[in-house]
């Protein structure tokens, strides 16, 4: 008989650099309204001419919702503004803490957690 420790279905933030911030203005490329999370996929321009792409983590959808999101708030081709906690080890990836939607609208990652 085996026993196994508890595993807990959350993972850790720490990959994030909660001490930095970053401001991404792009194009989404995909939204994935998601359990356990929710990501929104951006083509950023560089100074290349190119495009770089982000992957940008949020809260679940249960928790977007409590701070006023709609599954229907981003599509495919919306340029948008996200201020993202970015990956600690340098990938273009981070962890949403506001993002300006095409309406203007400014939604935050869950209730309390950034946004207007």
């Amino acid at each position: 008989v085996a026993v196994g420790a508890p595993v807990s279905a959350h993972h850790s933030f720490a990959m994030f650099d909660t001490a930095r911030r970053v401001t991404l203005v792009g194009t989404v490329t995909a939204f994935e309204w998601t359990n356990p999370h929710v990501y929104i996929e951006l083509d950023v321009p560089d100074e290349k001419g190119g495009a770089k792409h982000w992957s940008v983590e949020l809260g679940s959808p249960s928790i977007l919702q409590q701070g006023g999101w709609k599954f229907s708030d981003v599509k495919v081709g919306d340029k948008v503004t996200a201020v993202i906690n970015p990956l600690r080890n340098g990938d273009p990836g981070g962890l949403l803490f506001q993002v300006t939607l095409r309406d203007g609208r400014v939604l935050g990652n869950g209730p309390g957690r950034g946004g207007a």
